[in-house]
């Protein structure tokens, strides 16, 4: 599957990283958001990722995920899931954190998208179908 590398200045906001994406627009920007769930009883962590210029809406998030709590996770949540990522290096392959993944479906309306690749200092381009091929995400709408 073909993607690019990007390197650049270390980044922290969706806004910052775009300005420095040269070739992207800022909703092409997949933001990766690990965040914690209760269902029923449960409470289990899973990722959204919406697009760079979005927010996902709490109370639909809630009712699409049928969540009766949500909440972000804590940097010493994130870091713990991922091996060591901090918050806003976060990728948006959950899967590679045994963690569920909800895309919200404007994400596919670009033809590429980016991401910061475990770092806030580098960003992968590829296309949105390879991603959802790769992720196997289940596509919801929430922003």
């Amino acid at each position: 599957m073909w993607y690019e590398k990007l390197e650049h200045k270390q980044v922290r906001t969706s806004l910052e990283a775009a300005e420095v994406r040269k070739n992207y627009t800022l909703a092409q920007g997949a933001k990766a958001l690990i965040v914690r769930l209760k269902r029923d009883e449960k409470r289990s962590f899973v990722m959204i990722v919406v697009p760079g210029d979005a927010r996902f809406d709490t109370k639909l998030t809630k009712k699409t995920l049928e969540a009766k709590d949500i909440r972000f996770a804590s940097p010493e949540e994130v870091g713990k899931i991922t091996g060591g990522v901090l918050p806003g290096g976060v990728p948006p392959f959950g899967n590679l954190f045994d963690l569920e993944v909800y895309v919200d479906e404007s994400i596919f309306e670009s033809e590429k998208i980016i991401f910061n690749a475990g770092d806030k200092r580098v960003s992968i381009g590829m296309f949105s179908e390879d991603y959802k091929t790769l992720v196997k995400p289940t596509i919801v709408s929430i922003v």
